[in-house]
């Protein structure tokens, strides 16, 4: 077991190696994230002229909620690990890991935790530069379960935003180009995941069905938590909802990965 955890442990160090090789890219990325800061500041304050409170949540807590969620893309976001396992598949890069003693999938979510590491401490820069603009601006709850339980929450997202994105990888077995099936689920991640408006902004009956679906889980619903737009009772039913889809594509990632084995032809790598 201990062999295991190292070995792992090591993969994890490589990937915290390889992402500050590209720690520019990451800086960059965060500084351009400014840009979109801007839009979204001049938008909802536009959006909240003549108006003290949308949905029950006022102009600093909306703010909050947005600046929260950009911190969370860097932290927790899969950004492009269906490409990468994509390339691997496609390439014959993927048949070193059919001959030796590692799993795939544990090999792919360690380096997946190393980027985000890298680019989750990065991402305080483009924040410390522009938190003497926006500080005024913040407002977080004060309750203490919000960390306890965000703290889950934030995992399990982790987890599921990397599981979606290796299941796409996974799509190279049957076909030879993704694009058009990450573009389309990235559309419909943007809109349902909160990344647009905050879910719960949304008509009752249409929010209701949205918390049912898993892209509800990869962003809204912890950054939900930690920004105070949802209570301690839907907080709990949501993380027992967001576990539950974390299990199913597992599952799902473990299928893929056995029916394209067999598909696979090892050439190349």
């Amino acid at each position: 077991m201990l062999a295991v955890m190292r070995k792992y442990a090591f993969v994890y160090l490589l990937g915290i190696q390889s992402g500050l090789v590209y720690r520019w890219n990451f800086i960059l990325r965060g500084m351009f994230s400014l840009v979109h800061l801007t839009v979204v500041f001049v938008l909802w304050g536009a959006i909240f002229l003549g108006q003290d409170t949308i949905g029950g949540f006022d102009v600093r807590q909306t703010m909050t909620y947005f600046v929260t969620l950009l911190a969370l893309q860097f932290i927790i976001g899969a950004f492009n690990e269906d490409y990468q396992i994509s390339e691997e598949i496609r390439n014959g890069m993927i048949n070193q890991f059919l001959l030796k003693p590692i799993n795939y999938y544990i090999y792919r979510i360690s380096q997946f935790a190393a980027a985000r590491c890298v680019s989750g401490a990065i991402v305080l820069i483009p924040l410390a530069v522009a938190y003497p603009v926006i500080g005024d601006q913040l407002v977080l709850p004060g309750e203490s379960w919000r960390i306890w339980l965000g703290i889950p929450a934030l995992a399990l997202s982790a987890v599921l935003q990397f599981t979606i994105a290796f299941c796409f990888g996974m799509l190279s077995f049957w076909f030879l180009e993704i694009t058009g099936f990450v573009i389309l689920s990235y559309a419909i991640e943007t809109m349902l995941g909160g990344q647009v408006f905050p879910l719960d902004l949304l008509p009752a009956p249409v929010f209701a069905v949205a918390q049912l679906l898993p892209f509800a889980y990869q962003m809204y619903f912890p950054a939900a938590i930690l920004t105070g737009r949802i209570g301690y009772e839907t907080a709990l039913s949501g993380l027992a909802i967001e576990a539950c889809w974390v299990v199913l594509f597992l599952m799902l990632a473990r299928f893929l990965w056995s029916r394209g084995l067999h598909k696979h032809t090892a050439v190349g790598g």
